[in-house]
């Protein structure tokens, strides 16, 4: 259910950008959509979500929502991504139901990916492995990390932080099933598809090996 890329959107005020940009990457081959927007503005975050969840239907792609348990029950998301901080498994399962997809960041730790395993998450997200913009002073994972969860886990594994269609090939060897991308597949409002086929091309090659 989660593999290939994992495209997180930038905070913006501009709905029109943003719902371009995300088309863009999904007509590129992004495989996940998450909304991430941390600015606290209500309103904006139920229309830009809503009209997000319905480009990604068309093209079957699921919308997950960061953070924001509430957010992805209003507008009946695919399903909720959750941080530290943002509760737990069990009460986004009881709130968004069994068919929903419930992904956890567990940061540096494989000990958190096993608890999460346990309490019912449905992937698991690692990272930061890179230097990263969005998250610049958050502490680093290495390639051994996904290596030792690719072994212990059942679960799909996601790799974050800094990643580029260059060194994102080393996370895929090392068992990363997706690769989330914010700035390297945004930042460059023209090129995003082109961007985004790069990288979907990544998994393909992978498996081809």
């Amino acid at each position: 259910m989660i593999g290939g890329l994992y495209a997180i959107t930038r905070e913006t005020d501009d709905s029109a950008r943003l719902l371009n940009e995300v088309e863009a990457a999904l007509k590129g081959g992004a495989a996940v959509v998450q909304y991430r927007d941390k600015s606290g503005d209500v309103a904006r975050q139920h229309e830009q979500a809503s009209e997000l969840l319905e480009r990604c239907r068309r093209y079957r792609v699921p919308l997950i929502i960061n953070d924001s348990l509430r957010l992805a029950d209003l507008v009946d998301a695919d399903g909720v991504h959750l941080g530290r901080d943002d509760g737990g498994i069990r009460e986004a399962r009881i709130v968004l139901g069994a068919a929903k997809i419930i992904g956890v960041s567990c940061y540096q730790s494989l000990d958190l990916a096993l608890a999460a395993q346990k309490a019912g998450a449905d992937y698991v997200a690692f990272g930061s492995f890179f230097a990263s913009v969005t998250k610049p002073d958050a502490p680093r994972a290495d390639c051994t990390l996904l290596q030792q969860a690719s072994r212990a886990l059942r679960l799909p594994i996601v790799a974050i932080g800094g990643i580029t269609s260059e060194n994102a090939v080393s996370l895929i060897e090392a068992g990363a099933d997706a690769i989330a991308v914010i700035n390297a597949l945004f930042e460059v409002p023209n090129d995003i598809e082109a961007r985004a086929r790069r990288f979907a091309d990544l998994f393909i090659a992978e498996t081809e090996d």
